[in-house]
This record gives C-alpha cells, sequence and structure tokens, in this order.
C-alpha cells in the first residue's frame, strides 16, 4: 500500500508542475500574442489521432490490470504490450510533429509560441517516455514470470503513474490545440 500512496504524492507534485507549465504556456502565448504562423502549422487532425491513440492507452492498462487482478498473466502480457505499443506510438506522433513544425520554421527559440509549446509538450512527452519505461520494464518483469502473484499493487501503481500522464495530456490537447481555433487573431 505504501507503494500506491508514494505514487499518489508524485503525482500530486506532478500535477502542479504540469499546472505551472500550462499557466505559463496560456500567459506566453495567449497574453504576449500567438504568432499566426505558429499557431497555423499546429496540425489538430494528426495530433487528434495521436491523442485518441494515448487515451486508449489507458483503457489498454485497465484491462491489463483486470487480467493481472484475475490472474490471467497471459492477458496481462497482451494488454501490457499493447499499451506499450499505444504509448510508443504517440511518441511517435510527437516526435513527428515537431519534425514538421521545425521545417515550418517553428522553433524553440523562434516565439514565445515555440518556447512555451516545445517546453509543454516536451515535458508531457518526457513523462510518457518514463510511462514506457516503467511499463516495459513491468512486461519483461511478466515474461520472467516475477507476477504471479494477484495481490500485489505494483501494476496498480503504475497505471496511477500513466492514467495521470493521459489526463495531463487531454488538458495540454484542449489547451494547445483546441482553445486556439475559438480565438480570432
Amino acid at each position: 500500500m505504501e507503494n500506491k500512496l508514494m505514487i499518489k504524492l508524485v503525482v500530486l507534485t506532478e500535477g502542479m508542475f504540469f499546472l505551472s507549465l500550462i499557466m505559463a504556456f496560456v500567459y506566453m502565448a495567449y497574453n504576449a500574442g500567438f504568432e499566426k504562423h505558429d499557431v497555423r502549422a499546429l496540425n489538430i487532425t494528426s495530433t487528434a489521432i495521436f491523442t485518441l491513440l494515448l487515451a486508449v492507452s489507458s483503457l489498454t492498462l485497465w484491462l491489463a490490470e483486470r487480467q493481472f487482478k484475475s490472474g490471467n498473466i497471459k492477458g496481462l502480457k497482451f494488454w501490457l504490450l499493447i499499451t506499450i505499443l499505444l504509448g510508443g506510438t504517440f511518441l511517435f506522433g510527437q516526435g513527428r510533429e515537431y519534425l514538421q513544425l521545425v521545417h515550418q520554421h517553428v522553433t524553440l527559440s523562434g516565439s514565445l509560441f515555440g518556447t512555451s509549446f516545445y517546453t509543454l509538450t516536451g515535458f508531457h512527452g518526457l513523462h510518457v517516455f518514463i510511462g514506457l519505461v516503467i511499463l516495459s520494464i513491468l512486461l519483461w518483469l511478466t515474461l520472467l514470470g516475477d507476477f504471479n502473484n494477484s495481490s500485489s499493487t505494483v501494476i496498480g501503481t503504475a497505471a496511477i503513474y500513466w492514467h495521470f500522464v493521459d489526463i495531463v495530456w487531454l488538458f495540454v490537447f484542449t489547451i494547445v490545440y483546441v482553445i486556439p481555433l475559438f480565438i480570432k487573431f
């Protein structure tokens, strides 16, 4: 039980960190004024697809947890693998978007929007990467036969972190991609 308490404290502190990053993004990008070129360079359609995949990864991890609790280790392995593939695909999409934005001259140092955009989305991407490392270690340990006790809280603890990362992205996606659709420049 201590590990779940600790991860909840980690999530609480990380939540404050992301709240600060989101507030900085809103202040720097919205108050200082978006660069029209920078905003138009964002591909909401592509990012929405990758967002959906990340959201589905929360469902697949929930399914992995259920399989684990019912003693179905084969199901745990399957759904952990699917979750990792979905999370990896999300990171691939983020990397692809970064390359497209750089080709359109939206860079970290090019504008306040670029600085705040790459800082916010980059830190989120780092958290997804950390989550993927954790899930990959769990999958590896599962493949080695270490998770045959369905009373273990390790899978549930990792899931708290993963679900947090997914929820944070929904806020980031809304603030960075969706809200600008309704702002006149």
